[in-house]
């Protein structure tokens, strides 16, 4: 068999909000199936029943849209128990599914003797040596198998599209568990069965699935499909290495909506793991010229939060106000005051919740910020000496030269208590360009009041 066309699909399962690490393997697999020519497939992977919600997986269709990836097929695999079901029975037919009555207590003591003898941790295959009266028996006293795969001693050999050669030997592999006792497929068969039906080309996942690879590589051949090409990627890591912190590790993505730029994140996300600095963008399909899944190192990508938020500061100043005029709005920003609001604060935002705090200081009050007598004295000063002209940069430069000839400051002693007059902070846009936002008359009465 072979692939007529590429085909690739992100699985999540709903259990649980979208989180960052999810969110990257899903938009690699959306651009790699658009450098390809092909199509991308959302699988909702939803067969644990009981842990599975719909408002789970309603909220993930909206975090990936946010982050702007699309998708041309849509896939639930609780419709499909009776296709797993079909190739369970196959699998037995051919003698590559056997059933085991082993309990899990049992599977615990196998497991720690063979490691108290040095051996690795592999299931024994006792179950294929249970005579028809023992499987009766346990039966009898209410036991329900669980169902593996028969692995063939062989070597499991594949070019990975981002590793490179790999290779196993399946006798030092435990026969993957396909079916639970209480009648569930595992992930290991279900998602063989869909790659299959559905034609699946290419799989882009973690590093962590390499071992998975390597047993469904099998049981591919052994239900009739083609192999699809697969990719591993090493998990990210935080800036300092270690694992990534709860809050960026299964916090939903949507949390981040409000903080950061769908176009950063995703600039962001996939120049992680290559030598290419990320760059504010205008769409994830600027990312497809450079983008090359062979770029990818074998090092564990550092998630550095700094950056983000550099980057996400710098989206934010990338292209015109215009794209966002609804989200001013909802902040409560005439349309009419956008352009010029936008023109003077952008620069100094590094999320764009942050314009909310920028409206309020320049049109209501400023921060509260200790001042000390001889600066409060300095504000009412300067707020004597201004004129309708200080809301230029021309006439804001002359008040300060007159400022700084009448009291002998200089520097940030010169400018910094204005600053903290009209702001109660001490950084922001230029301040000539602030005045004329908030208007002359509201400069002077802030700086005349302290």
């Amino acid at each position: 068999m072979t692939f007529s066309s590429p085909l690739l699909r992100f699985a999540p399962s709903p259990t649980g909000y979208l989180h960052i690490g999810n969110a990257r393997v899903a938009l690699l697999n959306a651009l790699l199936a658009q450098k390809l020519g092909g199509d991308f497939m959302l699988r909702i992977d939803d067969t644990d029943t009981e842990r599975s919600k719909e408002e789970y997986a309603s909220a993930i269709r909206e975090d990936l849209q946010w982050l702007g990836i699309t998708w041309q097929r849509e896939e639930q695999q609780s419709l499909r128990f009776q296709r797993y079901q079909a190739a369970l029975e196959q699998l037995k037919a051919s003698g590559r599914a056997y059933a085991c009555y082993d309990t899990p207590e049992e599977l615990d003591l196998m497991r720690k003797t063979a490691l108290g003898a040095g051996r690795p941790p592999i299931y024994d295959r006792s179950a294929l040596r249970l005579t028809t009266a023992e499987r009766a028996a346990y039966e009898a006293e209410g036991r329900q198998p669980h169902w593996r795969f028969k692995l063939n001693d062989s070597a499991i050999d594949w070019t990975d599209m981002a590793r490179g050669d790999v290779h196993f030997d399946a006798k030092n592999l435990s026969d993957p568990v396909l079916y639970r006792a209480d009648g569930r497929p595992l992930y290991t068969i279900t998602s063989v069965v869909d790659d299959g039906d559905f034609s699946v080309s290419h799989i882009l996942r973690g590093e962590d699935h390499v071992s998975n690879t390597a047993t469904q590589i099998q049981l591919f051949e052994a239900l009739g499909f083609a192999v699809p090409e697969f990719a591993h990627l090493p998990l990210l890591v935080g800036a300092d290495g270690k694992p990534l912190s709860k809050r960026w590790s299964s916090d939903s993505l949507k949390a981040m909506c409000a903080d950061y730029e769908p176009e950063a994140l995703g600039a962001f996300l996939v120049a992680l793991g290559t030598s290419l600095a990320a760059e504010p963008v205008e769409s994830l399909e600027t990312l497809l010229e450079s983008f090359d899944i062979a770029a990818y190192g074998k090092a564990s990508p550092r998630f550095d939060v700094d950056a983000l938020d550099a980057l996400n500061g710098r989206q934010l100043q990338h292209g015109d106000h215009v794209r966002f005029l609804s989200r001013l709005a909802e902040l409560g920003i005439p349309e009419e005051k956008s352009a010029d609001f936008w023109a003077v604060i952008s620069g100094n935002l590094g999320k764009f919740s942050e314009a909310k705090d920028w409206w309020r200081i320049i049109n209501e009050a400023p921060d509260e910020i200790a001042m000390t007598a001889e600066d409060t004295e300095f504000c009412q000063a300067a707020a004597a000496l201004i004129t309708d002209a200080v809301a230029t940069k021309e006439g804001y430069q002359d008040w300060m030269k007159q400022l700084k000839k009448t009291t002998g400051r200089k520097g940030k002693s010169l400018f910094m208590p204005i600053r903290h007059g009209l702001t109660g902070r001490s950084g922001g846009p230029e301040l000539d360009r602030l005045i004329a936002l908030m208007g002359v008359e509201a400069a002077q009465k802030r700086l005349g009041r302290n």
